[in-house]
């Protein structure tokens, strides 16, 4: 009996699609004989979906035609048959206003289409902040076996003479800039150089950070995080995951939530750690984890993060970039390193526990993948704080932070929105020094779609005299790719009438990393008389997707996913309608 015999005998979603002699199954047939397959491909081989996020104006995600080339013809090599379905793609740096509501969007889109579609199993192709978890979330929903690459890292400045990552190059050269240590005539010739290839930033930011993370949660092939988007070795890896999703795609196994259980969260959260990973991350995990009914919360990142030192050392919160962790022995090595602090025993969609995979893996260089016992830097890499100001939580990279700022007391120096703090953060009326804290509102998941706003500018006048670091809060998240003293993802936000929004200029803030407290140090009686005085400001959406997405985005510390879609649905099509219905006829 030949392999596709052997498919065919097995149970298959597609099934009821094409498997039947009735007019229903004739017309989903025949409607593809246009696209080149036959009654027999269809009738006895699984069918995948390749469901991609390639778009030009998105070069983060530029080469991913070229990888669902690839991993089409390994569908074919294993005898499946793949179907490529582009879905929406968020260009992170051009979007307005922000990329991060249409996560949710994305991630409708992809349930949907998982679910609409014939789609035994697929293949999620991504490269961005958004285009990452909103596949993954999507997917979690549908509940049919997936497996995930991301499109890689570009090719990292030190292959032509520079060390700066894509973004945090940015953000530093941008402070030198505004502290008048580097001409604009240097500025501009690193423009015409930091983006040189397709791929996403080189540093651990949101995009290599989601992608780090899947290998940990056990939806990406080992090994396939970190190959440079250019790398043929990414091409490999790409017809690889189309064989193992034809795999998945007969066996029906694993699931998303058989992979996506309460050790896969843990084992990500490790490693999130372990790398001084992006905030963003957290937001996401929150979201993933609400979509397969695994009740994580933000104080089980603040518990993990408390044992798990930070021992890759990778910018912006280390020396090197991205590429320079896989030639150490990448995302497997690390979790070997890791391993007694991380669940072994945790399923992956490469068909392996956790252990089986590290058993392979081996540290190649110590200087980039520490040892446990001898991290980057002491501390905790990320710490979640409460307290009168963020009673549901709040959270900040330390690991990315001037140590004299973990312990903070300082004067509030508010900006009501992004607008005013580019007017207004080199006013000398202000009367801001080194010491005050920095606040925006109205910056989050209501207030303004939650942009990456968190890492506030400097004053020009307070860099020239050699201030690179201030304790800044916001209900804003931050790029990944960003440094500095910045407490994010204050919750509730201020739009929603959280405790932010009582905060008056002059008022005393005080920070406690060890603690874990964040205060506003104003008497309950005046916050009272001050909430009285408070009205809410509806904004402007009326209509559309930002309608929608203001009337049931959650909080930070719950994921900023919709209301509607914590939890994942079972098949909802009952066989007989689904069987009598014909569409387009």
């Amino acid at each position: 009996m030949g392999e596709v015999d052997k498919l065919q005998d097995r149970p298959l979603r597609s099934a009821r699609w094409f498997r039947k002699d009735d007019l229903p199954a004739f017309i989903h047939r025949s409607t593809l004989a246009a696209a080149g397959w036959s009654r027999e491909d269809l009738m006895g081989r699984p069918v995948v979906g390749i469901l991609s996020t390639w778009s030009d104006i998105n070069p983060c995600n530029l080469n991913l035609r070229a990888l669902a080339e690839e991993a089409r013809i390994g569908i074919i090599e294993a005898g499946g048959v793949p179907f490529e379905v582009p879905l929406m793609s968020i260009s992170e740096n051009i979007i307005k206003p922000t990329s991060f509501p249409f996560r949710n969007l994305l991630a409708m889109e992809a349930e949907e289409t998982i679910r609409a579609y014939p789609f035994d199993a697929v293949v999620l192709l991504g490269g961005c902040d958004k285009t990452q978890p909103g596949l993954l979330m999507g997917a979690a929903s549908a509940g049919v076996p997936f497996i995930f690459l991301a499109s890689g890292p570009a090719t990292p400045r030190s292959s032509t003479g520079g060390d700066l990552a894509n973004a945090t190059g940015v953000w530093r050269l941008v402070d030198q800039l505004r502290a008048g240590e580097l001409s604009e005539g240097d500025f501009a010739a690193f423009e015409r150089t930091v983006m040189g290839t397709a791929g996403h930033c080189t540093e651990m930011g949101t995009a290599s950070t989601m992608a780090v993370i899947c290998e940990a949660l056990g939806v990406s092939l080992p090994g396939s995080s970190l190959v440079p988007a250019v790398d043929r070795r990414r091409m490999h890896y790409a017809r690889e995951v189309g064989r193992r999703s034809v795999l998945l795609a007969s066996e029906g196994y694993p699931t998303p939530k058989e992979v996506l259980d309460a050790r896969a969260f843990d084992n990500a959260i490790a490693l999130l750690c372990a790398v001084g990973g992006s905030t963003n991350t957290i937001i996401h995990l929150l979201a993933l984890a609400g979509r397969v009914g695994v009740p994580l919360s933000l104080d089980r990142f603040d518990e993990i993060g408390r044992r798990v030192p930070l021992i890759a050392n990778i910018q912006p919160a280390g020396e090197y970039l991205t590429e320079r962790l896989m030639t150490a022995g990448g995302v497997p090595a690390l979790l070997k390193t890791l391993g007694p602090l991380i669940h072994l025993d945790a399923r992956t969609v490469d068909g392996r526990t956790m252990e089986e995979v590290v058993a392979e893996a081996e540290v190649l260089d110590p200087e980039v993948i520490r040892p446990l016992d001898s991290p980057i830097r002491e501390g905790e890499p990320l710490v979640v704080v409460r307290g009168n100001l963020a009673p549901n939580g709040a959270v900040m990279k330390t690991c990315a932070a001037d140590p004299r700022l973990l312990r903070h007391r300082g004067r509030a120096v508010i900006f009501e929105d992004v607008q005013t703090i580019a007017d207004r953060i080199d006013d000398p009326a202000l009367g801001i020094d080194q010491d005050s804290v920095l606040i925006l509102r109205n910056a989050g998941p209501v207030g303004a779609a939650m942009p990456e706003w968190g890492m506030l500018p400097l004053p020009r006048h307070l860099m020239e005299r050699g201030v690179r670091d201030m304790l800044r809060i916001s209900d804003a998240r931050m790029s990944g790719t960003a440094y500095g003293a910045a407490v994010l993802h204050v919750s509730p936000e201020a739009a929603v009438g959280g405790p932010l929004a009582l905060v008056r200029n002059g008022d005393i803030i005080e920070l406690d990393v060890a603690a874990r407290r964040l205060e506003l140090c104003v008497d309950a009686g005046e916050l009272a008389r001050r909430r009285e005085a408070w009205k809410a400001d509806l904004g402007s959406h009326r209509r559309g997707y930002r309608h929608l997405y203001n009337q049931h985005v959650e909080q930070a510390h719950r994921g900023c996913d919709f209301d509607f879609l914590r939890g994942a649905d079972e098949e909802t099509l009952p066989e007989g309608l689904f069987d009598g219905w014909v569409g387009g006829w």
